[in-house]
């Protein structure tokens, strides 16, 4: 009897290993990745400087941030990494390969995930911010310590005021919990806390993905070559090296020539950068192969309108579902059961159409931040983004990639259940915030697709029949759609 106890104590000792082991290869590799992420956007010039205190500070800070995106990273294929680990198990039952995936190890990174973007939300980020304005108390000395003295009197401060805000609100929505667990800080107010985040999160997902999704369309378009109907490639081609040439004589002219002519100089680089851009555009159209020219970018279109009309049609049905069915509601689970079920009614194919499905929308809800007016001052540019600009991304972005499970499964784009704590929001059971939700974001997914579709098809027929060429701005109100038609028809004849 002994001999069996020892057996399974090192059994579970084992395993405990086996998962440390793994969450420390996969949180060191996207470490990495996210490392060379930041390195590829920061601007150099505050990393090398004169002044050793700056730059050990901005190092420090820089890791802070890394560290944070990695999470972000990492909650976004929280959903990904489960849906498959359950389809490799179901098709491989018995393979002694695959036995260190089971469900203790989803479940310890889904915990590991909500701890560690609890930490960055709430230490990591505000320190990081605190740290790079900080000069130290005033008498102290100078150096590094004096900034993280400063910095960390800063952060206690602000925990003391949110934890306030927090206290408060739970007083006004739970009184008697509020009162009971008035010292109760890691099991019930960071949690708490947590739980308000992760709904801005989501509310900032029903605004931005939608948005996304229509910007999803132009954003390819432009990263592909676009096929022109009645165009000719050559001709337009040098009608705008001909541009091109006279806007370089121009330039080259006005540098020399009085003040009156320098002062239009910049408003002739502008024009000079865009007729260049565009002689480029139709360069690269040109040497594009016909297959990539015709097939490559209807096919991108294609695809990305399926994705869409998917998502939407998935929404709509889970609606149905919340209606006729109480388990359609997202709830939390204590042990994901490995193994024993698909959670798609197609098999696999549904699992990786799923998989595919949670990438897209966060990718789109990512286009969809950037594009907003709010947030286009954040907008990382490759080696010219200061830190300042680098923590704000990383905070947005581990918002919107920690809200990405609850978003998905209240959408019910997975049936997959949130594990841990992320199952213990309060507002998850509520129906009419989540019949709500789930209706909102399909309407407004369906009219920003209707837009982009309409005015992408007439676009291209205005730029068929040559009537971008016209003097006045063309758009939607000052060219219906039969001129269109009757501008094509007599072309045709």
């Amino acid at each position: 009897m002994e001999t069996e106890d020892v057996s399974v104590r090192e059994q579970l000792f084992h395993n405990r290993v086996r998962e440390t082991i793994i969450c420390v290869l996969l949180f060191t590799c996207l470490y990495i990745v996210s490392y060379l992420i930041l390195t590829h956007f920061k601007k150099t010039a505050e990393f090398i400087t004169d002044d050793v205190e700056d730059a050990t500070v901005n190092k420090i800070a820089l890791w802070l941030c890394t560290f944070t995106l990695s999470v972000a990273v990492c909650a976004v294929l929280l959903l990904p990494i489960s849906i498959l680990s359950n389809e490799v198990l179901l098709t491989f039952p018995q393979s002694y390969y695959m036995q260190w995936l089971n469900g203790s190890l989803i479940h310890g990174l889904w915990n590991l995930v909500f701890l560690f973007s609890n930490l960055s939300l709430v230490f990591l980020m505000p320190f990081a911010y605190f740290f790079t304005e900080s000069e130290g108390f005033a008498g102290s000395r100078k150096g590094v310590m004096a900034r993280v003295y400063e910095a960390v009197v800063l952060l206690l401060l602000l925990a003391l005021l949110v934890l306030g805000i927090v206290w408060v609100a739970s007083a006004l929505l739970h009184d008697n919990i509020a009162r009971k667990s008035l010292y109760d800080l890691w099991e019930y107010y960071l949690p708490y806390l947590y739980s308000g985040i992760s709904l801005f999160g989501v509310l900032l997902l029903l605004l931005c993905t939608p948005f996304g999704l229509s910007r999803m369309f132009s954003v390819t378009g432009s990263l592909l070559v676009k096929p022109r109907l009645l165009e000719d490639v050559e001709e337009t081609l040098n009608c705008t090296t001909f541009e091109e040439d006279s806007l370089s004589r121009k330039l080259n002219y006005g540098r020399s020539a009085s003040c009156w002519v320098k002062l239009n100089l910049e408003a002739m680089k502008k024009d000079h950068q865009t007729v260049r851009c565009k002689r480029i555009a139709l360069e690269m159209r040109r040497k594009a192969s016909p297959w990539q020219r015709n097939l490559g970018y209807p096919l991108a279109m294609l695809m990305l309108l399926a994705l869409t009309v998917m998502c939407v049609l998935m929404v709509c049905f889970n609606v149905l579902e919340l209606l006729l069915d109480e388990t359609a509601m997202p709830r939390g689970m204590e042990d994901p059961h490995l193994g024993m079920a698909s959670f798609s009614m197609f098999g696999s194919l549904g699992a990786a159409v799923q998989v595919v499905l949670i990438l897209y929308l966060m990718v789109s809800s990512v286009v969809g931040f950037y594009s907003s007016p709010l947030f286009t001052s954040l907008m990382p540019r490759a080696q010219d983004t200061n830190l300042t600009q680098i923590i704000g991304n990383c905070v947005s972005l581990l918002i919107l990639s920690s809200a990405l499970p609850v978003f998905s499964r209240t959408l019910g784009i997975t049936r997959f259940d949130l594990l841990g704590d992320f199952g213990r929001y309060n507002w998850l059971g509520n129906f009419y915030i989540v019949f709500m939700y789930n209706m909102l974001f399909a309407g407004l997914t369906s009219a920003s697709l209707i837009n982009t579709v309409t005015w992408a098809v007439q676009r291209e027929l205005i730029r068929a029949f040559g009537l971008h060429r016209l003097p006045l701005t063309v758009s939607r109100s000052t060219v219906p759609f039969r001129l269109l038609l009757a501008s094509g028809l007599s072309k045709i004849q």
